[in-house]
């Protein structure tokens, strides 16, 4: 069983680590190295690939937006094993007819027996397809 000191500990670090995630990198030490990662785009093992995922994020956020937001309206218990974290994106595309972003999602993070995260997935309240939409439609002046 994890103790709950464990999992005030890691609710704290997604707090402060999530609004800045594409600012600044993320805190490691909170994930197994074999975390599992899904969410309607992507799916990888290792922590490896999920410092990739973050950098990538970080990168395609300042090439192609002029503003990009990681709203973190919630972090909390779901289970004695399970965090919820509901957040929203939003931001401003590099083009011309400046296209908004903004779509709401929750992480599900599971913990595993040593208190480290081992799997986190993510769901989005509208399809990839949908999002991708919003790059093509004039946003406001």
């Amino acid at each position: 069983m994890i103790e709950q000191e464990r999992i005030d500990e890691m609710i704290q670090t997604l707090k402060q680590d999530l609004p800045t995630l594409f600012e600044k990198d993320i805190t490691y030490d909170i994930y197994s190295s074999d975390i599992f990662f899904k969410d309607p785009v992507n799916t990888f093992k290792w922590k490896f690939n999920y410092r990739i995922i973050f950098w990538t994020l970080r990168f395609h956020g300042k090439l192609f937006f002029t503003e990009l937001f990681f709203d973190l309206h919630k972090v909390y218990p779901k289970d004695e094993s399970t965090i919820l974290a509901e957040w929203t994106v939003r931001g401003t595309l590099r083009v011309p007819w400046k296209a908004r972003l903004f779509f709401n999602g929750t992480s599900t993070y599971s913990v595993n027996s040593e208190g480290l995260i081992n799997n986190h997935l993510d769901t989005w309240d509208r399809p990839p397809g949908e999002i991708l939409k919003q790059f093509f439609q004039r946003g406001e002046s």
